[in-house]
């Protein structure tokens, strides 16, 4: 079979998916993210001892935490089944990406396993981000000099 009709055949039968409501479900949970990341600031702010700037660490420290939490105990991977890209809020879904194959890794040791991979999903997204910005740095210093 051609590789061309076997993917015809595959895509006839494939189920497809409910786009709208993955894309509301995203929406909510994501915001729902969000909305308690504002909670945790605005909560923050309120103590007199902390400054704007200290609120904001503490509400990104927060949700690292309650990220790392639920991902330990098979919470977070539940809610990312319902939630799809929802649960890719940047902090928590970043907190999640590291989490997640230091767990699996466990078993072969903490420096051939946990060390040696717990950056396998969050690595490329460090290196291309540092990329990209390195990249955008020197594109507005140059367009800076004119």
């Amino acid at each position: 079979m051609r590789k061309e009709v076997y993917q015809r055949l595959v895509k006839a039968h494939a189920p497809r998916s409910p786009l709208g409501k993955n894309c509301l479900k995203a929406f909510l949970f994501g915001g729902a993210i969000c909305t308690l990341g504002q909670l945790l600031l605005d909560l923050y702010s309120r103590i007199p001892a902390i400054t704007k700037e200290d609120a904001g660490t503490l509400t990104s420290v927060s949700l690292i935490l309650l990220a790392v939490l639920l991902t330990g105990i098979g919470v977070f991977d539940c809610i990312a089944k319902h939630a799809g890209a929802g649960t890719l809020v940047p902090i928590t879904g970043f907190a999640n990406a590291v989490v997640s194959p230091a767990i699996d890794s466990r078993a072969e040791g903490l420096v051939l396993g946990v060390g040696a991979k717990i950056f396998t999903v969050a690595g490329p997204v460090l290196l291309y981000g540092t990329l990209a910005g390195a990249i955008y740095g020197v594109l507005y210093y140059l367009v800076g000099l004119f």
